[in-house]
């Protein structure tokens, strides 16, 4: 089934909710259903996009990158069979696999976030081991690089911030989560007791970072129902990609969802006041200012009710009013395959326990941990999957179509997340081993739009703010020391370290307005983004971070590259510095007649600082390939 098809019924749908009534004369579906309709079309246009941003021609590698069979290349696992199985069925060439250049900077930035150091990439380079790929992808996982690295794609997922529009988490709250996620990933805890204690857990959220996903459900303006909303919805679009249940919490998906889901048409808003009804007892006592310098001032308490219900009683909120159903006036909690709780304290811990268990967790963390690695979903966006359109044994009925651009992958990524007790990096050392992830990016012959739903080569992405500043710090040698909110005199010098992207709040050396050049959001009202901007080559040209990185008198690594006399090996350090590589032929024999013109020691150091500020301009040092 083609991906063309399938795009007229995929959408993202986010709907404006203050004063709307139940007719859902405000929502933002009906208002705009271009917007939502064309929502995987964008994406598929989005990485495209890219793909043209990044455009070498011969700055990659030294040899050619025409594309090949399919067949031609090794079939590692079940990932290549369905993904190369495809291409070659749909007799698409694909690109060849990438050169050691591409890859060792590739899996460097994807696993710990940055580039590799000189001596790391010198090594793997003149490594003649057949099976070096594979050690260092081990090497990277289990390095305390990837556990920092990782516990900020966590923060980003469940929205970790110091303060947001709704609730403070203060730096005491925020840095709890930050250490929780990092302490769970270096003990390599199963993916789903993350989601389940962020869920079920009680106490006090300086003491348990995990309690920190319930206080960010705050909802002001409205009644207590508005909460058990917000709770319900972060968790079902977060941890099961169901993002339409913030849509039915409103109205029903009849007469709204028609062309966007096949499951959500035919969902009611009483389910999901049903699954919201879960969260009915839950409560959160904010402790608020508390004199004489108390280590709890500003926190929150989370824990549970023993009585309660799910009340059809309000007519003021950020939704829709909640009317009675006959006699119906308050509800229970139900989950969405018909499943009451047989728990009748807790209901948080029955919910937890069953979305960890629901086909749709293990499918929507496979496809967001495909996304960040292949820089595309299987299913876009994200967070609006459609359980009604991913089983391929149960396709759904004509007009719909399975929801994956690869439904059989996507099920079978799903079942070895779960085969794997859930664990984080068994998923992600699955997918960087495969052919598939380790394809070029360049793809010499022809391109066309329909290859990017067939992966057929890797697609390039953009570094982010931190992977840009973290590659520099290394790549110069001048090193930057940030404090870091709620930490103390402990101060971090690696961006990925930070625990969310309001950091370092002194703005030290300029870095984090530096970083906020290339869109990384505040977790909160603003969103990361992959756009790139005149405004981030603006920054790459002059900012001060830049400036101060490449020059001799203030980057120690630049001064030591300026000892060394022989022309050719000062170009194949500075290279490896910033790029991650050697020179091609064509860069080498340009780069040395342009130091053959420096023939004093002010102009031969003038020269490697234009040489240096040269090659972070380069589109292959902005873009991750």
């Amino acid at each position: 089934m083609s991906w063309g098809k399938s795009i007229l019924f995929l959408a993202a749908a986010t709907f404006t909710r203050l004063g709307a009534e139940s007719s859902g004369d405000n929502c933002s579906f009906r208002n705009a259903p271009d917007d939502f309709l064309n929502a995987q079309r964008r994406a598929i246009e989005s990485t495209n996009s890219r793909i043209r941003q990044f455009q070498p021609k011969s700055a990659v590698g030294i040899r050619s990158a025409r594309a090949v069979p399919p067949s031609s290349l090794r079939w590692v696992n079940f990932i290549d069979q369905e993904i190369l199985g495809k291409a070659e069925k749909a007799r698409v060439q694909v690109a060849p696999l990438s050169t050691d250049a591409e890859f060792v900077r590739r899996i460097y930035l994807d696993l710990i976030g940055r580039a590799p150091k000189v001596s790391e990439a010198r090594a793997f380079l003149a490594d003649p081991n057949e099976n070096k790929r594979d050690e260092i992808i081990d090497r990277l996982l289990n390095s305390p690089d990837f556990t920092y690295r990782w516990a900020n794609w966590f923060g980003e997922l469940v929205q970790n911030n110091r303060t947001s529009i709704n609730v403070n988490l203060q730096n005491e709250g925020r840095n709890a989560f930050y250490e929780y996620f990092r302490m769970a990933i270096n003990e390599n805890r199963p993916i789903k007791d993350l989601a389940y204690e962020m869920i079920a857990n009680s106490g006090n959220n300086y003491d348990s970072g995990q309690n920190n996903f319930m206080v960010k459900t705050v909802t002001p303006g409205g009644p207590v129902q508005d909460r058990y909303d917000t709770a319900f919805s972060r968790a079902a679009s977060m941890f099961l990609g169901m993002g339409h249940y913030d849509c039915l919490l409103c109205h029903d998906g009849r007469g709204h969802l028609e062309q966007l889901s096949a499951w959500g048409k035919r969902t009611t808003r009483m389910e999901a006041y049903k699954m919201a009804a879960f969260f009915s007892r839950a409560n959160l006592t904010g402790r608020g200012n508390i004199p004489g310098g108390s280590p709890y001032s500003n926190s929150f308490d989370v824990s549970d009710r023993t009585t309660g219900t799910y009340d059809l009683n309000t007519n003021y909120g950020n939704r829709p009013n909640r009317i009675k159903i006959g006699t119906l006036v308050n509800l229970t909690p139900e989950y969405r395959d018909g499943k009451v709780t047989s728990n009748s304290v807790n209901w948080r811990e029955a919910f937890a326990s069953q979305l960890v268990v629901d086909p749709m967790f293990a499918r929507n963390m496979s496809n967001r941990i495909w996304k960040q690695l292949f820089t595309m979903g299987l299913v876009e966006p994200v967070d609006q999957m459609d359980p009604a359109r991913l089983d391929p044994k149960n396709p759904p009925a004509d007009p719909w179509t399975l929801q994956a651009t690869h439904p059989e992958l996507l099920e079978q990524l799903a079942a070895f997340m779960v085969n794997s007790n859930y664990g984080l990096r068994e998923s992600i050392r699955l997918m960087v081993s495969s052919t598939a992830y380790q394809l070029s990016s360049r793809y010499d012959d022809e391109w066309k739009l329909e290859y990017v739903p067939l992966f057929a080569r890797h697609f390039a992405r953009r570094l982010e703010g931190e992977e840009i500043h973290d590659t520099l710090m290394d790549a110069s040698g001048l090193i930057q020391e940030y404090p870091i909110g709620g930490y103390g005199t402990d101060t971090v010098r690696y961006a990925w370290r930070m625990p969310d992207a309001t950091e370092p709040q002194g703005n030290q050396g300029n870095a984090r307005v530096f970083m906020d050049y290339f869109l990384r959001g505040n977790r909160d009202t603003q969103l990361r983004t992959q756009q790139v901007s005149i405004q981030q080559r603006l920054a790459l040209m002059n900012d001060g971070f830049i400036y101060n990185r490449t020059r001799v008198a203030t980057a120690p690594n630049l001064a030591a590259i300026l000892k060394i006399t022989d022309n050719g090996k000062m170009l194949e350090e500075l290279y490896l510095a910033y790029l991650a590589r050697v020179p091609t032929e064509t860069e080498y024999t340009k780069a040395m007649a342009f130091l053959s013109k420096a023939t004093t020691a002010a102009l031969r150091s003038a020269a490697l600082e234009d040489l240096a500020w040269a090659l972070v301009q380069k589109t292959d040092f902005l873009f991750n390939y």
